[in-house]
This record gives structure tokens, sequence and C-alpha cells, in this order.
């Protein structure tokens, strides 16, 4: 969940025509972000259906917040065959990409 919560607060701090921003905040735990997910989740896929039917009208609504340039460093990492196994699976399993997965791990 933790990718779609960034892409969902990056879509609703850009998506000033919306009738409504659906913000998404911190979490203290996994517990509490199930249970907002779980609250929210028609407000989240009724915000998405609506910028992906704009995007395919060609309305491109999705733009970066001012001032929001994350600085990415290319880093490279020596993980073992069987881990790198194991990270792509897991991503697979969540529909995610394996370097995305990996990287979500780095912050805990």
């Amino acid at each position: 969940m933790t990718v779609w919560k960034a892409v969902i607060r990056r879509l609703s701090t850009s998506l000033g025509s919306l009738p409504r921003a659906l913000i998404v905040p911190s979490f203290n735990s996994e517990r509490a972000e199930t249970a907002w997910w779980d609250k929210n989740r028609a407000d989240v896929e009724a915000d998405l259906r609506r910028v992906l039917r704009d995007k395919a009208k060609g309305q491109p609504r999705v733009v970066m917040t001012p001032g929001y340039k994350k600085k990415f460093v290319p880093v490279s990492i020596g993980l073992t065959g069987a881990d790198l196994d194991a990270a792509r699976k897991i991503a697979e399993d969540r529909g995610i990409g394996y370097e995305a997965y990996i990287k979500s791990l780095l912050p805990r």
C-alpha cells in the first residue's frame, strides 16, 4: 500500500480541479493505514477513475507540485540471487516493480 499512498498523495496535492482533494495522512502503524484505506477506498477509486477518464480524453490534470523535485542518487547494491528472486516475487504479488519494492523497504 505504500506505493499507492505516495501516488494518491501526489495526485491529491496536484488535482486542484477535482471537487474534493483527498489528503492521505501519515500513519503510525500499518493497522491505522489499513483502516484508513478501507474507510476511504471508494473515494480513492473515484478520484483515480476520474483522473484516468480525463487523461483518456486528452485532458491531463496531474501536474507536479511546484518545488517538488526529489534528487535521486543512483546506487548499486549487491544482493544474492535468492534475495533478488524473492524481492521480484513479492513485488510481482503486490503488483509493483522489484526496484520500487526494494525502495519501499529502505525507510523502515
